[in-house]
């Protein structure tokens, strides 16, 4: 295997408000600060792809009228084949591995086999030819 490359999600919110599980922030000292929440506020879903040639992205997951969508199977599948497909076709890829994780838009079946059908046994998947 040459290079392989993973992609993920990101979620930004527009409020401000910091999802402590996945980001950090270092301090020398503990400020005390409690921030109020909405229960769900608006948030900016962000993609990219990393691989040894490079970065491919960002994408920005929003409806056709600019507004923030979550991702679903529907949406992350129309990335692929609209955005990441035509992207991935500018780079020599023919022995990239694909790697990613295990969230329920990325192995629905139809995402697998879009997988499949553009990177064959090179991809590292639950469901997956490598899993």
């Amino acid at each position: 295997m040459k290079t392989s490359r993973d992609d993920d999600e990101a979620h930004f919110w527009l409020n401000g408000y910091v999802n402590k599980q996945n980001c950090r922030i270092w301090s020398e000292a503990n400020p005390q600060v409690y921030v109020k929440t909405l229960l769900h506020p608006e948030k900016l879903t962000v993609w990219c792809a990393l691989w040894a040639g490079g970065i491919i992205g960002p994408y920005f997951f929003k409806k056709d009228e600019g507004h923030n969508v979550t991702v679903n199977g529907d949406r992350y599948r129309a990335m692929i084949t609209n955005f990441f497909i035509p992207e991935l076709n500018n780079h020599d890829v023919q022995e990239l591995w694909f790697q990613q994780d295990g969230a329920t838009c990325h192995t629905a079946r139809a995402t697998i086999d879009l997988w499949k059908d553009t990177f064959g046994d090179r991809l590292i998947s639950r469901f997956g030819p490598v899993n």
